[in-house]
C-alpha cells in the first residue's frame, strides 16, 4: 500500500501557495535557485538537511514548521509567543519628521512591527520623497490629525479615532494636518520579510536613543 506521507516536494509547495509565494520569490527568500525549488516540488530532487536548515532559517521557520501540513481548520500552531509593548524598553528613533517608539523588539522574527510614532511633519516640501518599504501597514490615530500622501491615491485627512490600512511598497507620508502642532499614531507593520525591522530602520535618518537590542 502506497504511503499517504506528503513528499518534500508536495509540503514545499504547500507552503508557497500558503502565503502566494512564486518559485521566484521563494528563491530569492530562500537563497535556493529556482529550477532547484522546481524540482523538489516534482519530487525529482531532494534537500541535503544543511540545505533544508538553510531553508527553514531562511523563510523563518522552524523545521518542525517546515515539515508540517496545513489543516482544513486553518488552525496554525501555538508559538506561546508574547511581549509586553513598554515605551520604557521601546527603541527610540528621532528624525526631523517623526519621533518613534518600536515595541516589543527583544522578539525575533516577528511578521508585525508595532510602532507608536509622535508625527512633526507639516508638508511634503517639509518631508522630502515618500518613502517606500516592503510588506503593508495600519495606522490609527491616537491624536491629532493627519494627512496621508500616497503615490497614487489623492491625499485624506484622518481624525482622532480614525485608521488606514495601504500596501508600504507604494510610496507615502504621513503629515500633521492643519491646525495640529503634532500628531500621534499607533502603526502596525506587517512582512514576510522577516528583516523587516532592520530595512524600517534605514529608512531613519537620526539616531537610535535607547539600548534595547535591536531585532527582528
Amino acid at each position: 500500500m502506497a504511503s499517504t506521507n506528503p513528499t518534500l516536494g508536495a509540503l514545499l509547495r504547500g507552503l508557497r501557495n500558503r502565503e502566494g509565494w512564486t518559485l521566484k520569490e521563494m528563491s530569492a527568500r530562500s537563497g535556493i535557485p529556482v529550477s532547484t525549488l522546481s524540482k523538489i516540488e516534482h519530487d525529482r530532487l531532494t534537500l541535503t538537511y544543511d540545505k533544508l536548515l538553510q531553508l527553514s532559517q531562511r523563510l523563518g521557520l522552524r523545521m518542525s514548521e517546515l515539515f508540517s501540513e496545513s489543516t482544513s481548520s486553518g488552525e496554525q500552531p501555538v508559538t506561546a509567543r508574547r511581549s509586553i509593548g513598554d515605551l520604557s524598553r521601546a527603541v527610540r528613533v528621532e528624525t526631523p519628521n517623526y519621533d518613534y517608539h518600536y515595541l516589543c523588539t527583544e522578539l525575533r522574527r516577528k511578521r508585525m512591527i508595532p510602532v507608536l510614532t509622535t508625527i512633526r511633519a507639516r508638508s511634503v516640501a517639509e518631508f522630502g520623497e515618500l518613502v517606500h518599504h516592503s510588506g503593508e501597514e495600519y495606522i490609527y490615530v491616537l491624536e491629532g490629525g493627519i494627512e496621508v500622501r500616497t503615490e497614487f491615491y489623492d491625499p485624506v485627512t484622518l481624525q482622532k479615532g480614525e485608521s488606514i490600512y495601504i500596501d508600504s511598497n507604494m510610496g507615502h507620508a504621513y503629515l500633521t494636518a492643519e491646525g495640529f502642532d503634532q500628531a500621534v499614531v499607533l502603526g502596525v507593520c506587517s512582512s514576510a520579510d522577516e528583516g523587516l525591522m532592520e530595512s524600517l530602520l534605514t529608512l531613519h535618518e537620526g539616531e537610535i536613543s535607547s539600548s534595547a537590542e535591536v531585532v527582528g
